[in-house]
C-alpha cells in the first residue's frame, strides 16, 4: 500500500518586499492576497454554439496586505501612501518559497492606493493596505 506524501506549508516562507523593504508584522489568517483586475480572456458563444475567445490585455491588479496594528511596517506603508507622482511608484514582490505551491508575484510599478483605516480597541487591531499594480505578474 502506497502511503501518501505528507506536505507542509509555512507562512514564514512567504515574503512581501516593497521598494526593497521586507514587510513584517503579518496579521493572523490570510495576510496577503494578489489578484488581477480582470480574467485573462472573455468568451462569446454564437447563436449556433460557436465559441470565440478574446484575449484581455488588462494586467492591472491589486495586492491586499493585512498587518497587525503593532507592525513596524505600517509606518513605512503610511509614508509610501503620502508620496505623489513618480516618487509614489515602487516595485513590489511576493515570494512563496514553500516547496509545494510556491509562487512569485511581482509588479515593477505599484502604488499604495490610500492609507489604511485606523481602529483602536482593547485588543490588537489590524490595518489593511491595498496596493495598485500596473502589471501584476504571476510565475511558478
Amino acid at each position: 500500500m502506497d502511503v501518501p506524501e505528507v506536505r507542509t506549508y509555512d507562512t514564514k516562507e512567504v515574503t512581501l518586499v516593497i521598494e526593497g523593504v521586507a514587510i513584517t508584522g503579518a496579521a493572523e489568517g490570510s495576510w496577503v492576497n494578489a489578484e488581477r483586475a480582470e480574467d485573462d480572456f472573455s468568451e462569446h458563444v454564437g447563436a449556433q454554439g460557436e465559441v470565440a475567445l478574446a484575449e484581455t490585455n488588462n494586467f492591472t491588479g491589486e495586492i491586499t496586505v493585512t498587518l497587525d496594528g503593532t507592525s513596524p511596517s505600517n509606518d513605512f506603508l503610511y509614508s509610501l501612501s503620502r508620496r505623489r507622482g513618480k516618487n509614489a511608484i515602487v516595485p513590489v514582490t511576493i515570494v512563496d518559497a514553500n516547496e509545494n505551491g510556491g509562487i512569485r508575484v511581482s509588479a515593477s510599478q505599484a502604488r499604495v492606493r490610500r492609507p489604511a483605516n485606523y481602529e483602536s480597541s482593547n485588543e490588537i487591531t489590524q490595518r489593511e493596505w491595498t496596493i495598485f499594480c500596473a502589471s501584476l505578474e504571476f510565475a511558478v
